[in-house]
């Protein structure tokens, strides 16, 4: 919300000022706004809209709709025993209405079984103490339930053969972890495509990439995993980009039956 309010605001070319003296306010308060520090109803979104003669009204309605939603999520639960960016992260998954992702060297994080990510956190650097770790493992978990629920959201898992043959907590934990996939890839909403190593590379860095599909195209975000934490992008020409490394591995991705059928043969030879 903040971002896309000082978004709009510089296309208008106003200052925080102009922008406050609308509503009598103090300058700073825009700031905390824009930086998600203060709240904004939807009548104040529909007025800074309208002095910054925002057109689309559809991105205006569904802003509008963002701020009317002020309530405390399950993610809230893990404030302080989990890292802000995976607190955004479950945020931003439980407001999507749909998901892209591209992996290389993990499966994805919403797909993994709980012995898969936890092992996975056992080895983060620096080491994470026992309750910490715990605590990550519960909120990966409690993500993957959610979106992987009977009605949830369309979801497009891109996933590297170089992933589905990772070791981590051993051969039985792994295999477990292949059983997952499979079972998912059942779900009407969830769609599984595997770039055999046969493909001819891969597009992009090989980085982790979550495209989260928003109520309207201009409400779309990218998510690229990095040491210190998800980043998060939401200028349109990166998004675009990114989504577009997704696409191009889905072509040269296997069809859903064949990913099943690697999967398969995979799970056989680890």
């Amino acid at each position: 919300m903040g971002i896309e309010l000082r978004k709009m605001r510089d296309c208008a070319g106003r200052t925080t000022a102009q922008a406050a003296a609308l509503f009598g306010l103090d300058r700073t308060k825009i700031t905390q706004i824009e930086k998600g520090y203060y709240p904004v109803t939807p009548d104040r979104v529909r007025a800074l809209a309208a002095d910054y003669e925002e057109s689309d009204t559809e991105y205006t309605e569904a802003l509008a709709r963002m701020a009317g939603e002020r309530h405390k999520g399950w993610w809230e639960e893990y404030r302080g025993s989990v890292p802000t960016g995976f607190l955004d992260m479950s945020e931003l998954e439980y407001f999507a209405e749909g998901m892209m992702t591209y992996q290389v060297c993990h499966p994805p994080g919403s797909m993994q079984t709980e012995e898969y990510s936890r092992a996975i956190f056992q080895d983060a650097y620096p080491p994470l103490r026992p309750r910490l770790l715990e605590s990550r493992v519960e909120n990966r978990v409690y993500r993957s339930e959610l979106l992987m629920a009977k009605d949830a959201h369309p979801y497009t898992a891109v996933v590297h053969e170089a992933a589905l043959r990772m070791r981590f907590g051993g051969r039985e934990v792994a295999r477990k972890q292949l059983d997952r996939i499979l079972e998912l890839s059942h779900l009407s909403h969830v769609t599984v495509h595997v770039v055999s190593f046969d493909a001819d590379g891969f597009k992009g860095a090989g980085q982790a990439i979550v495209h989260t599909k928003g109520p309207v195209p201009r409400l779309d975000t990218v998510q690229l995993d990095a040491v210190g934490g998800p980043v998060f992008l939401h200028e349109k020409n990166q998004v675009d980009n990114y989504s577009q490394i997704i696409e191009r591995m889905i072509e040269r991705s296997l069809s859903a039956e064949k990913s099943r059928d690697l999967i398969t043969r995979i799970k056989k030879e680890i």
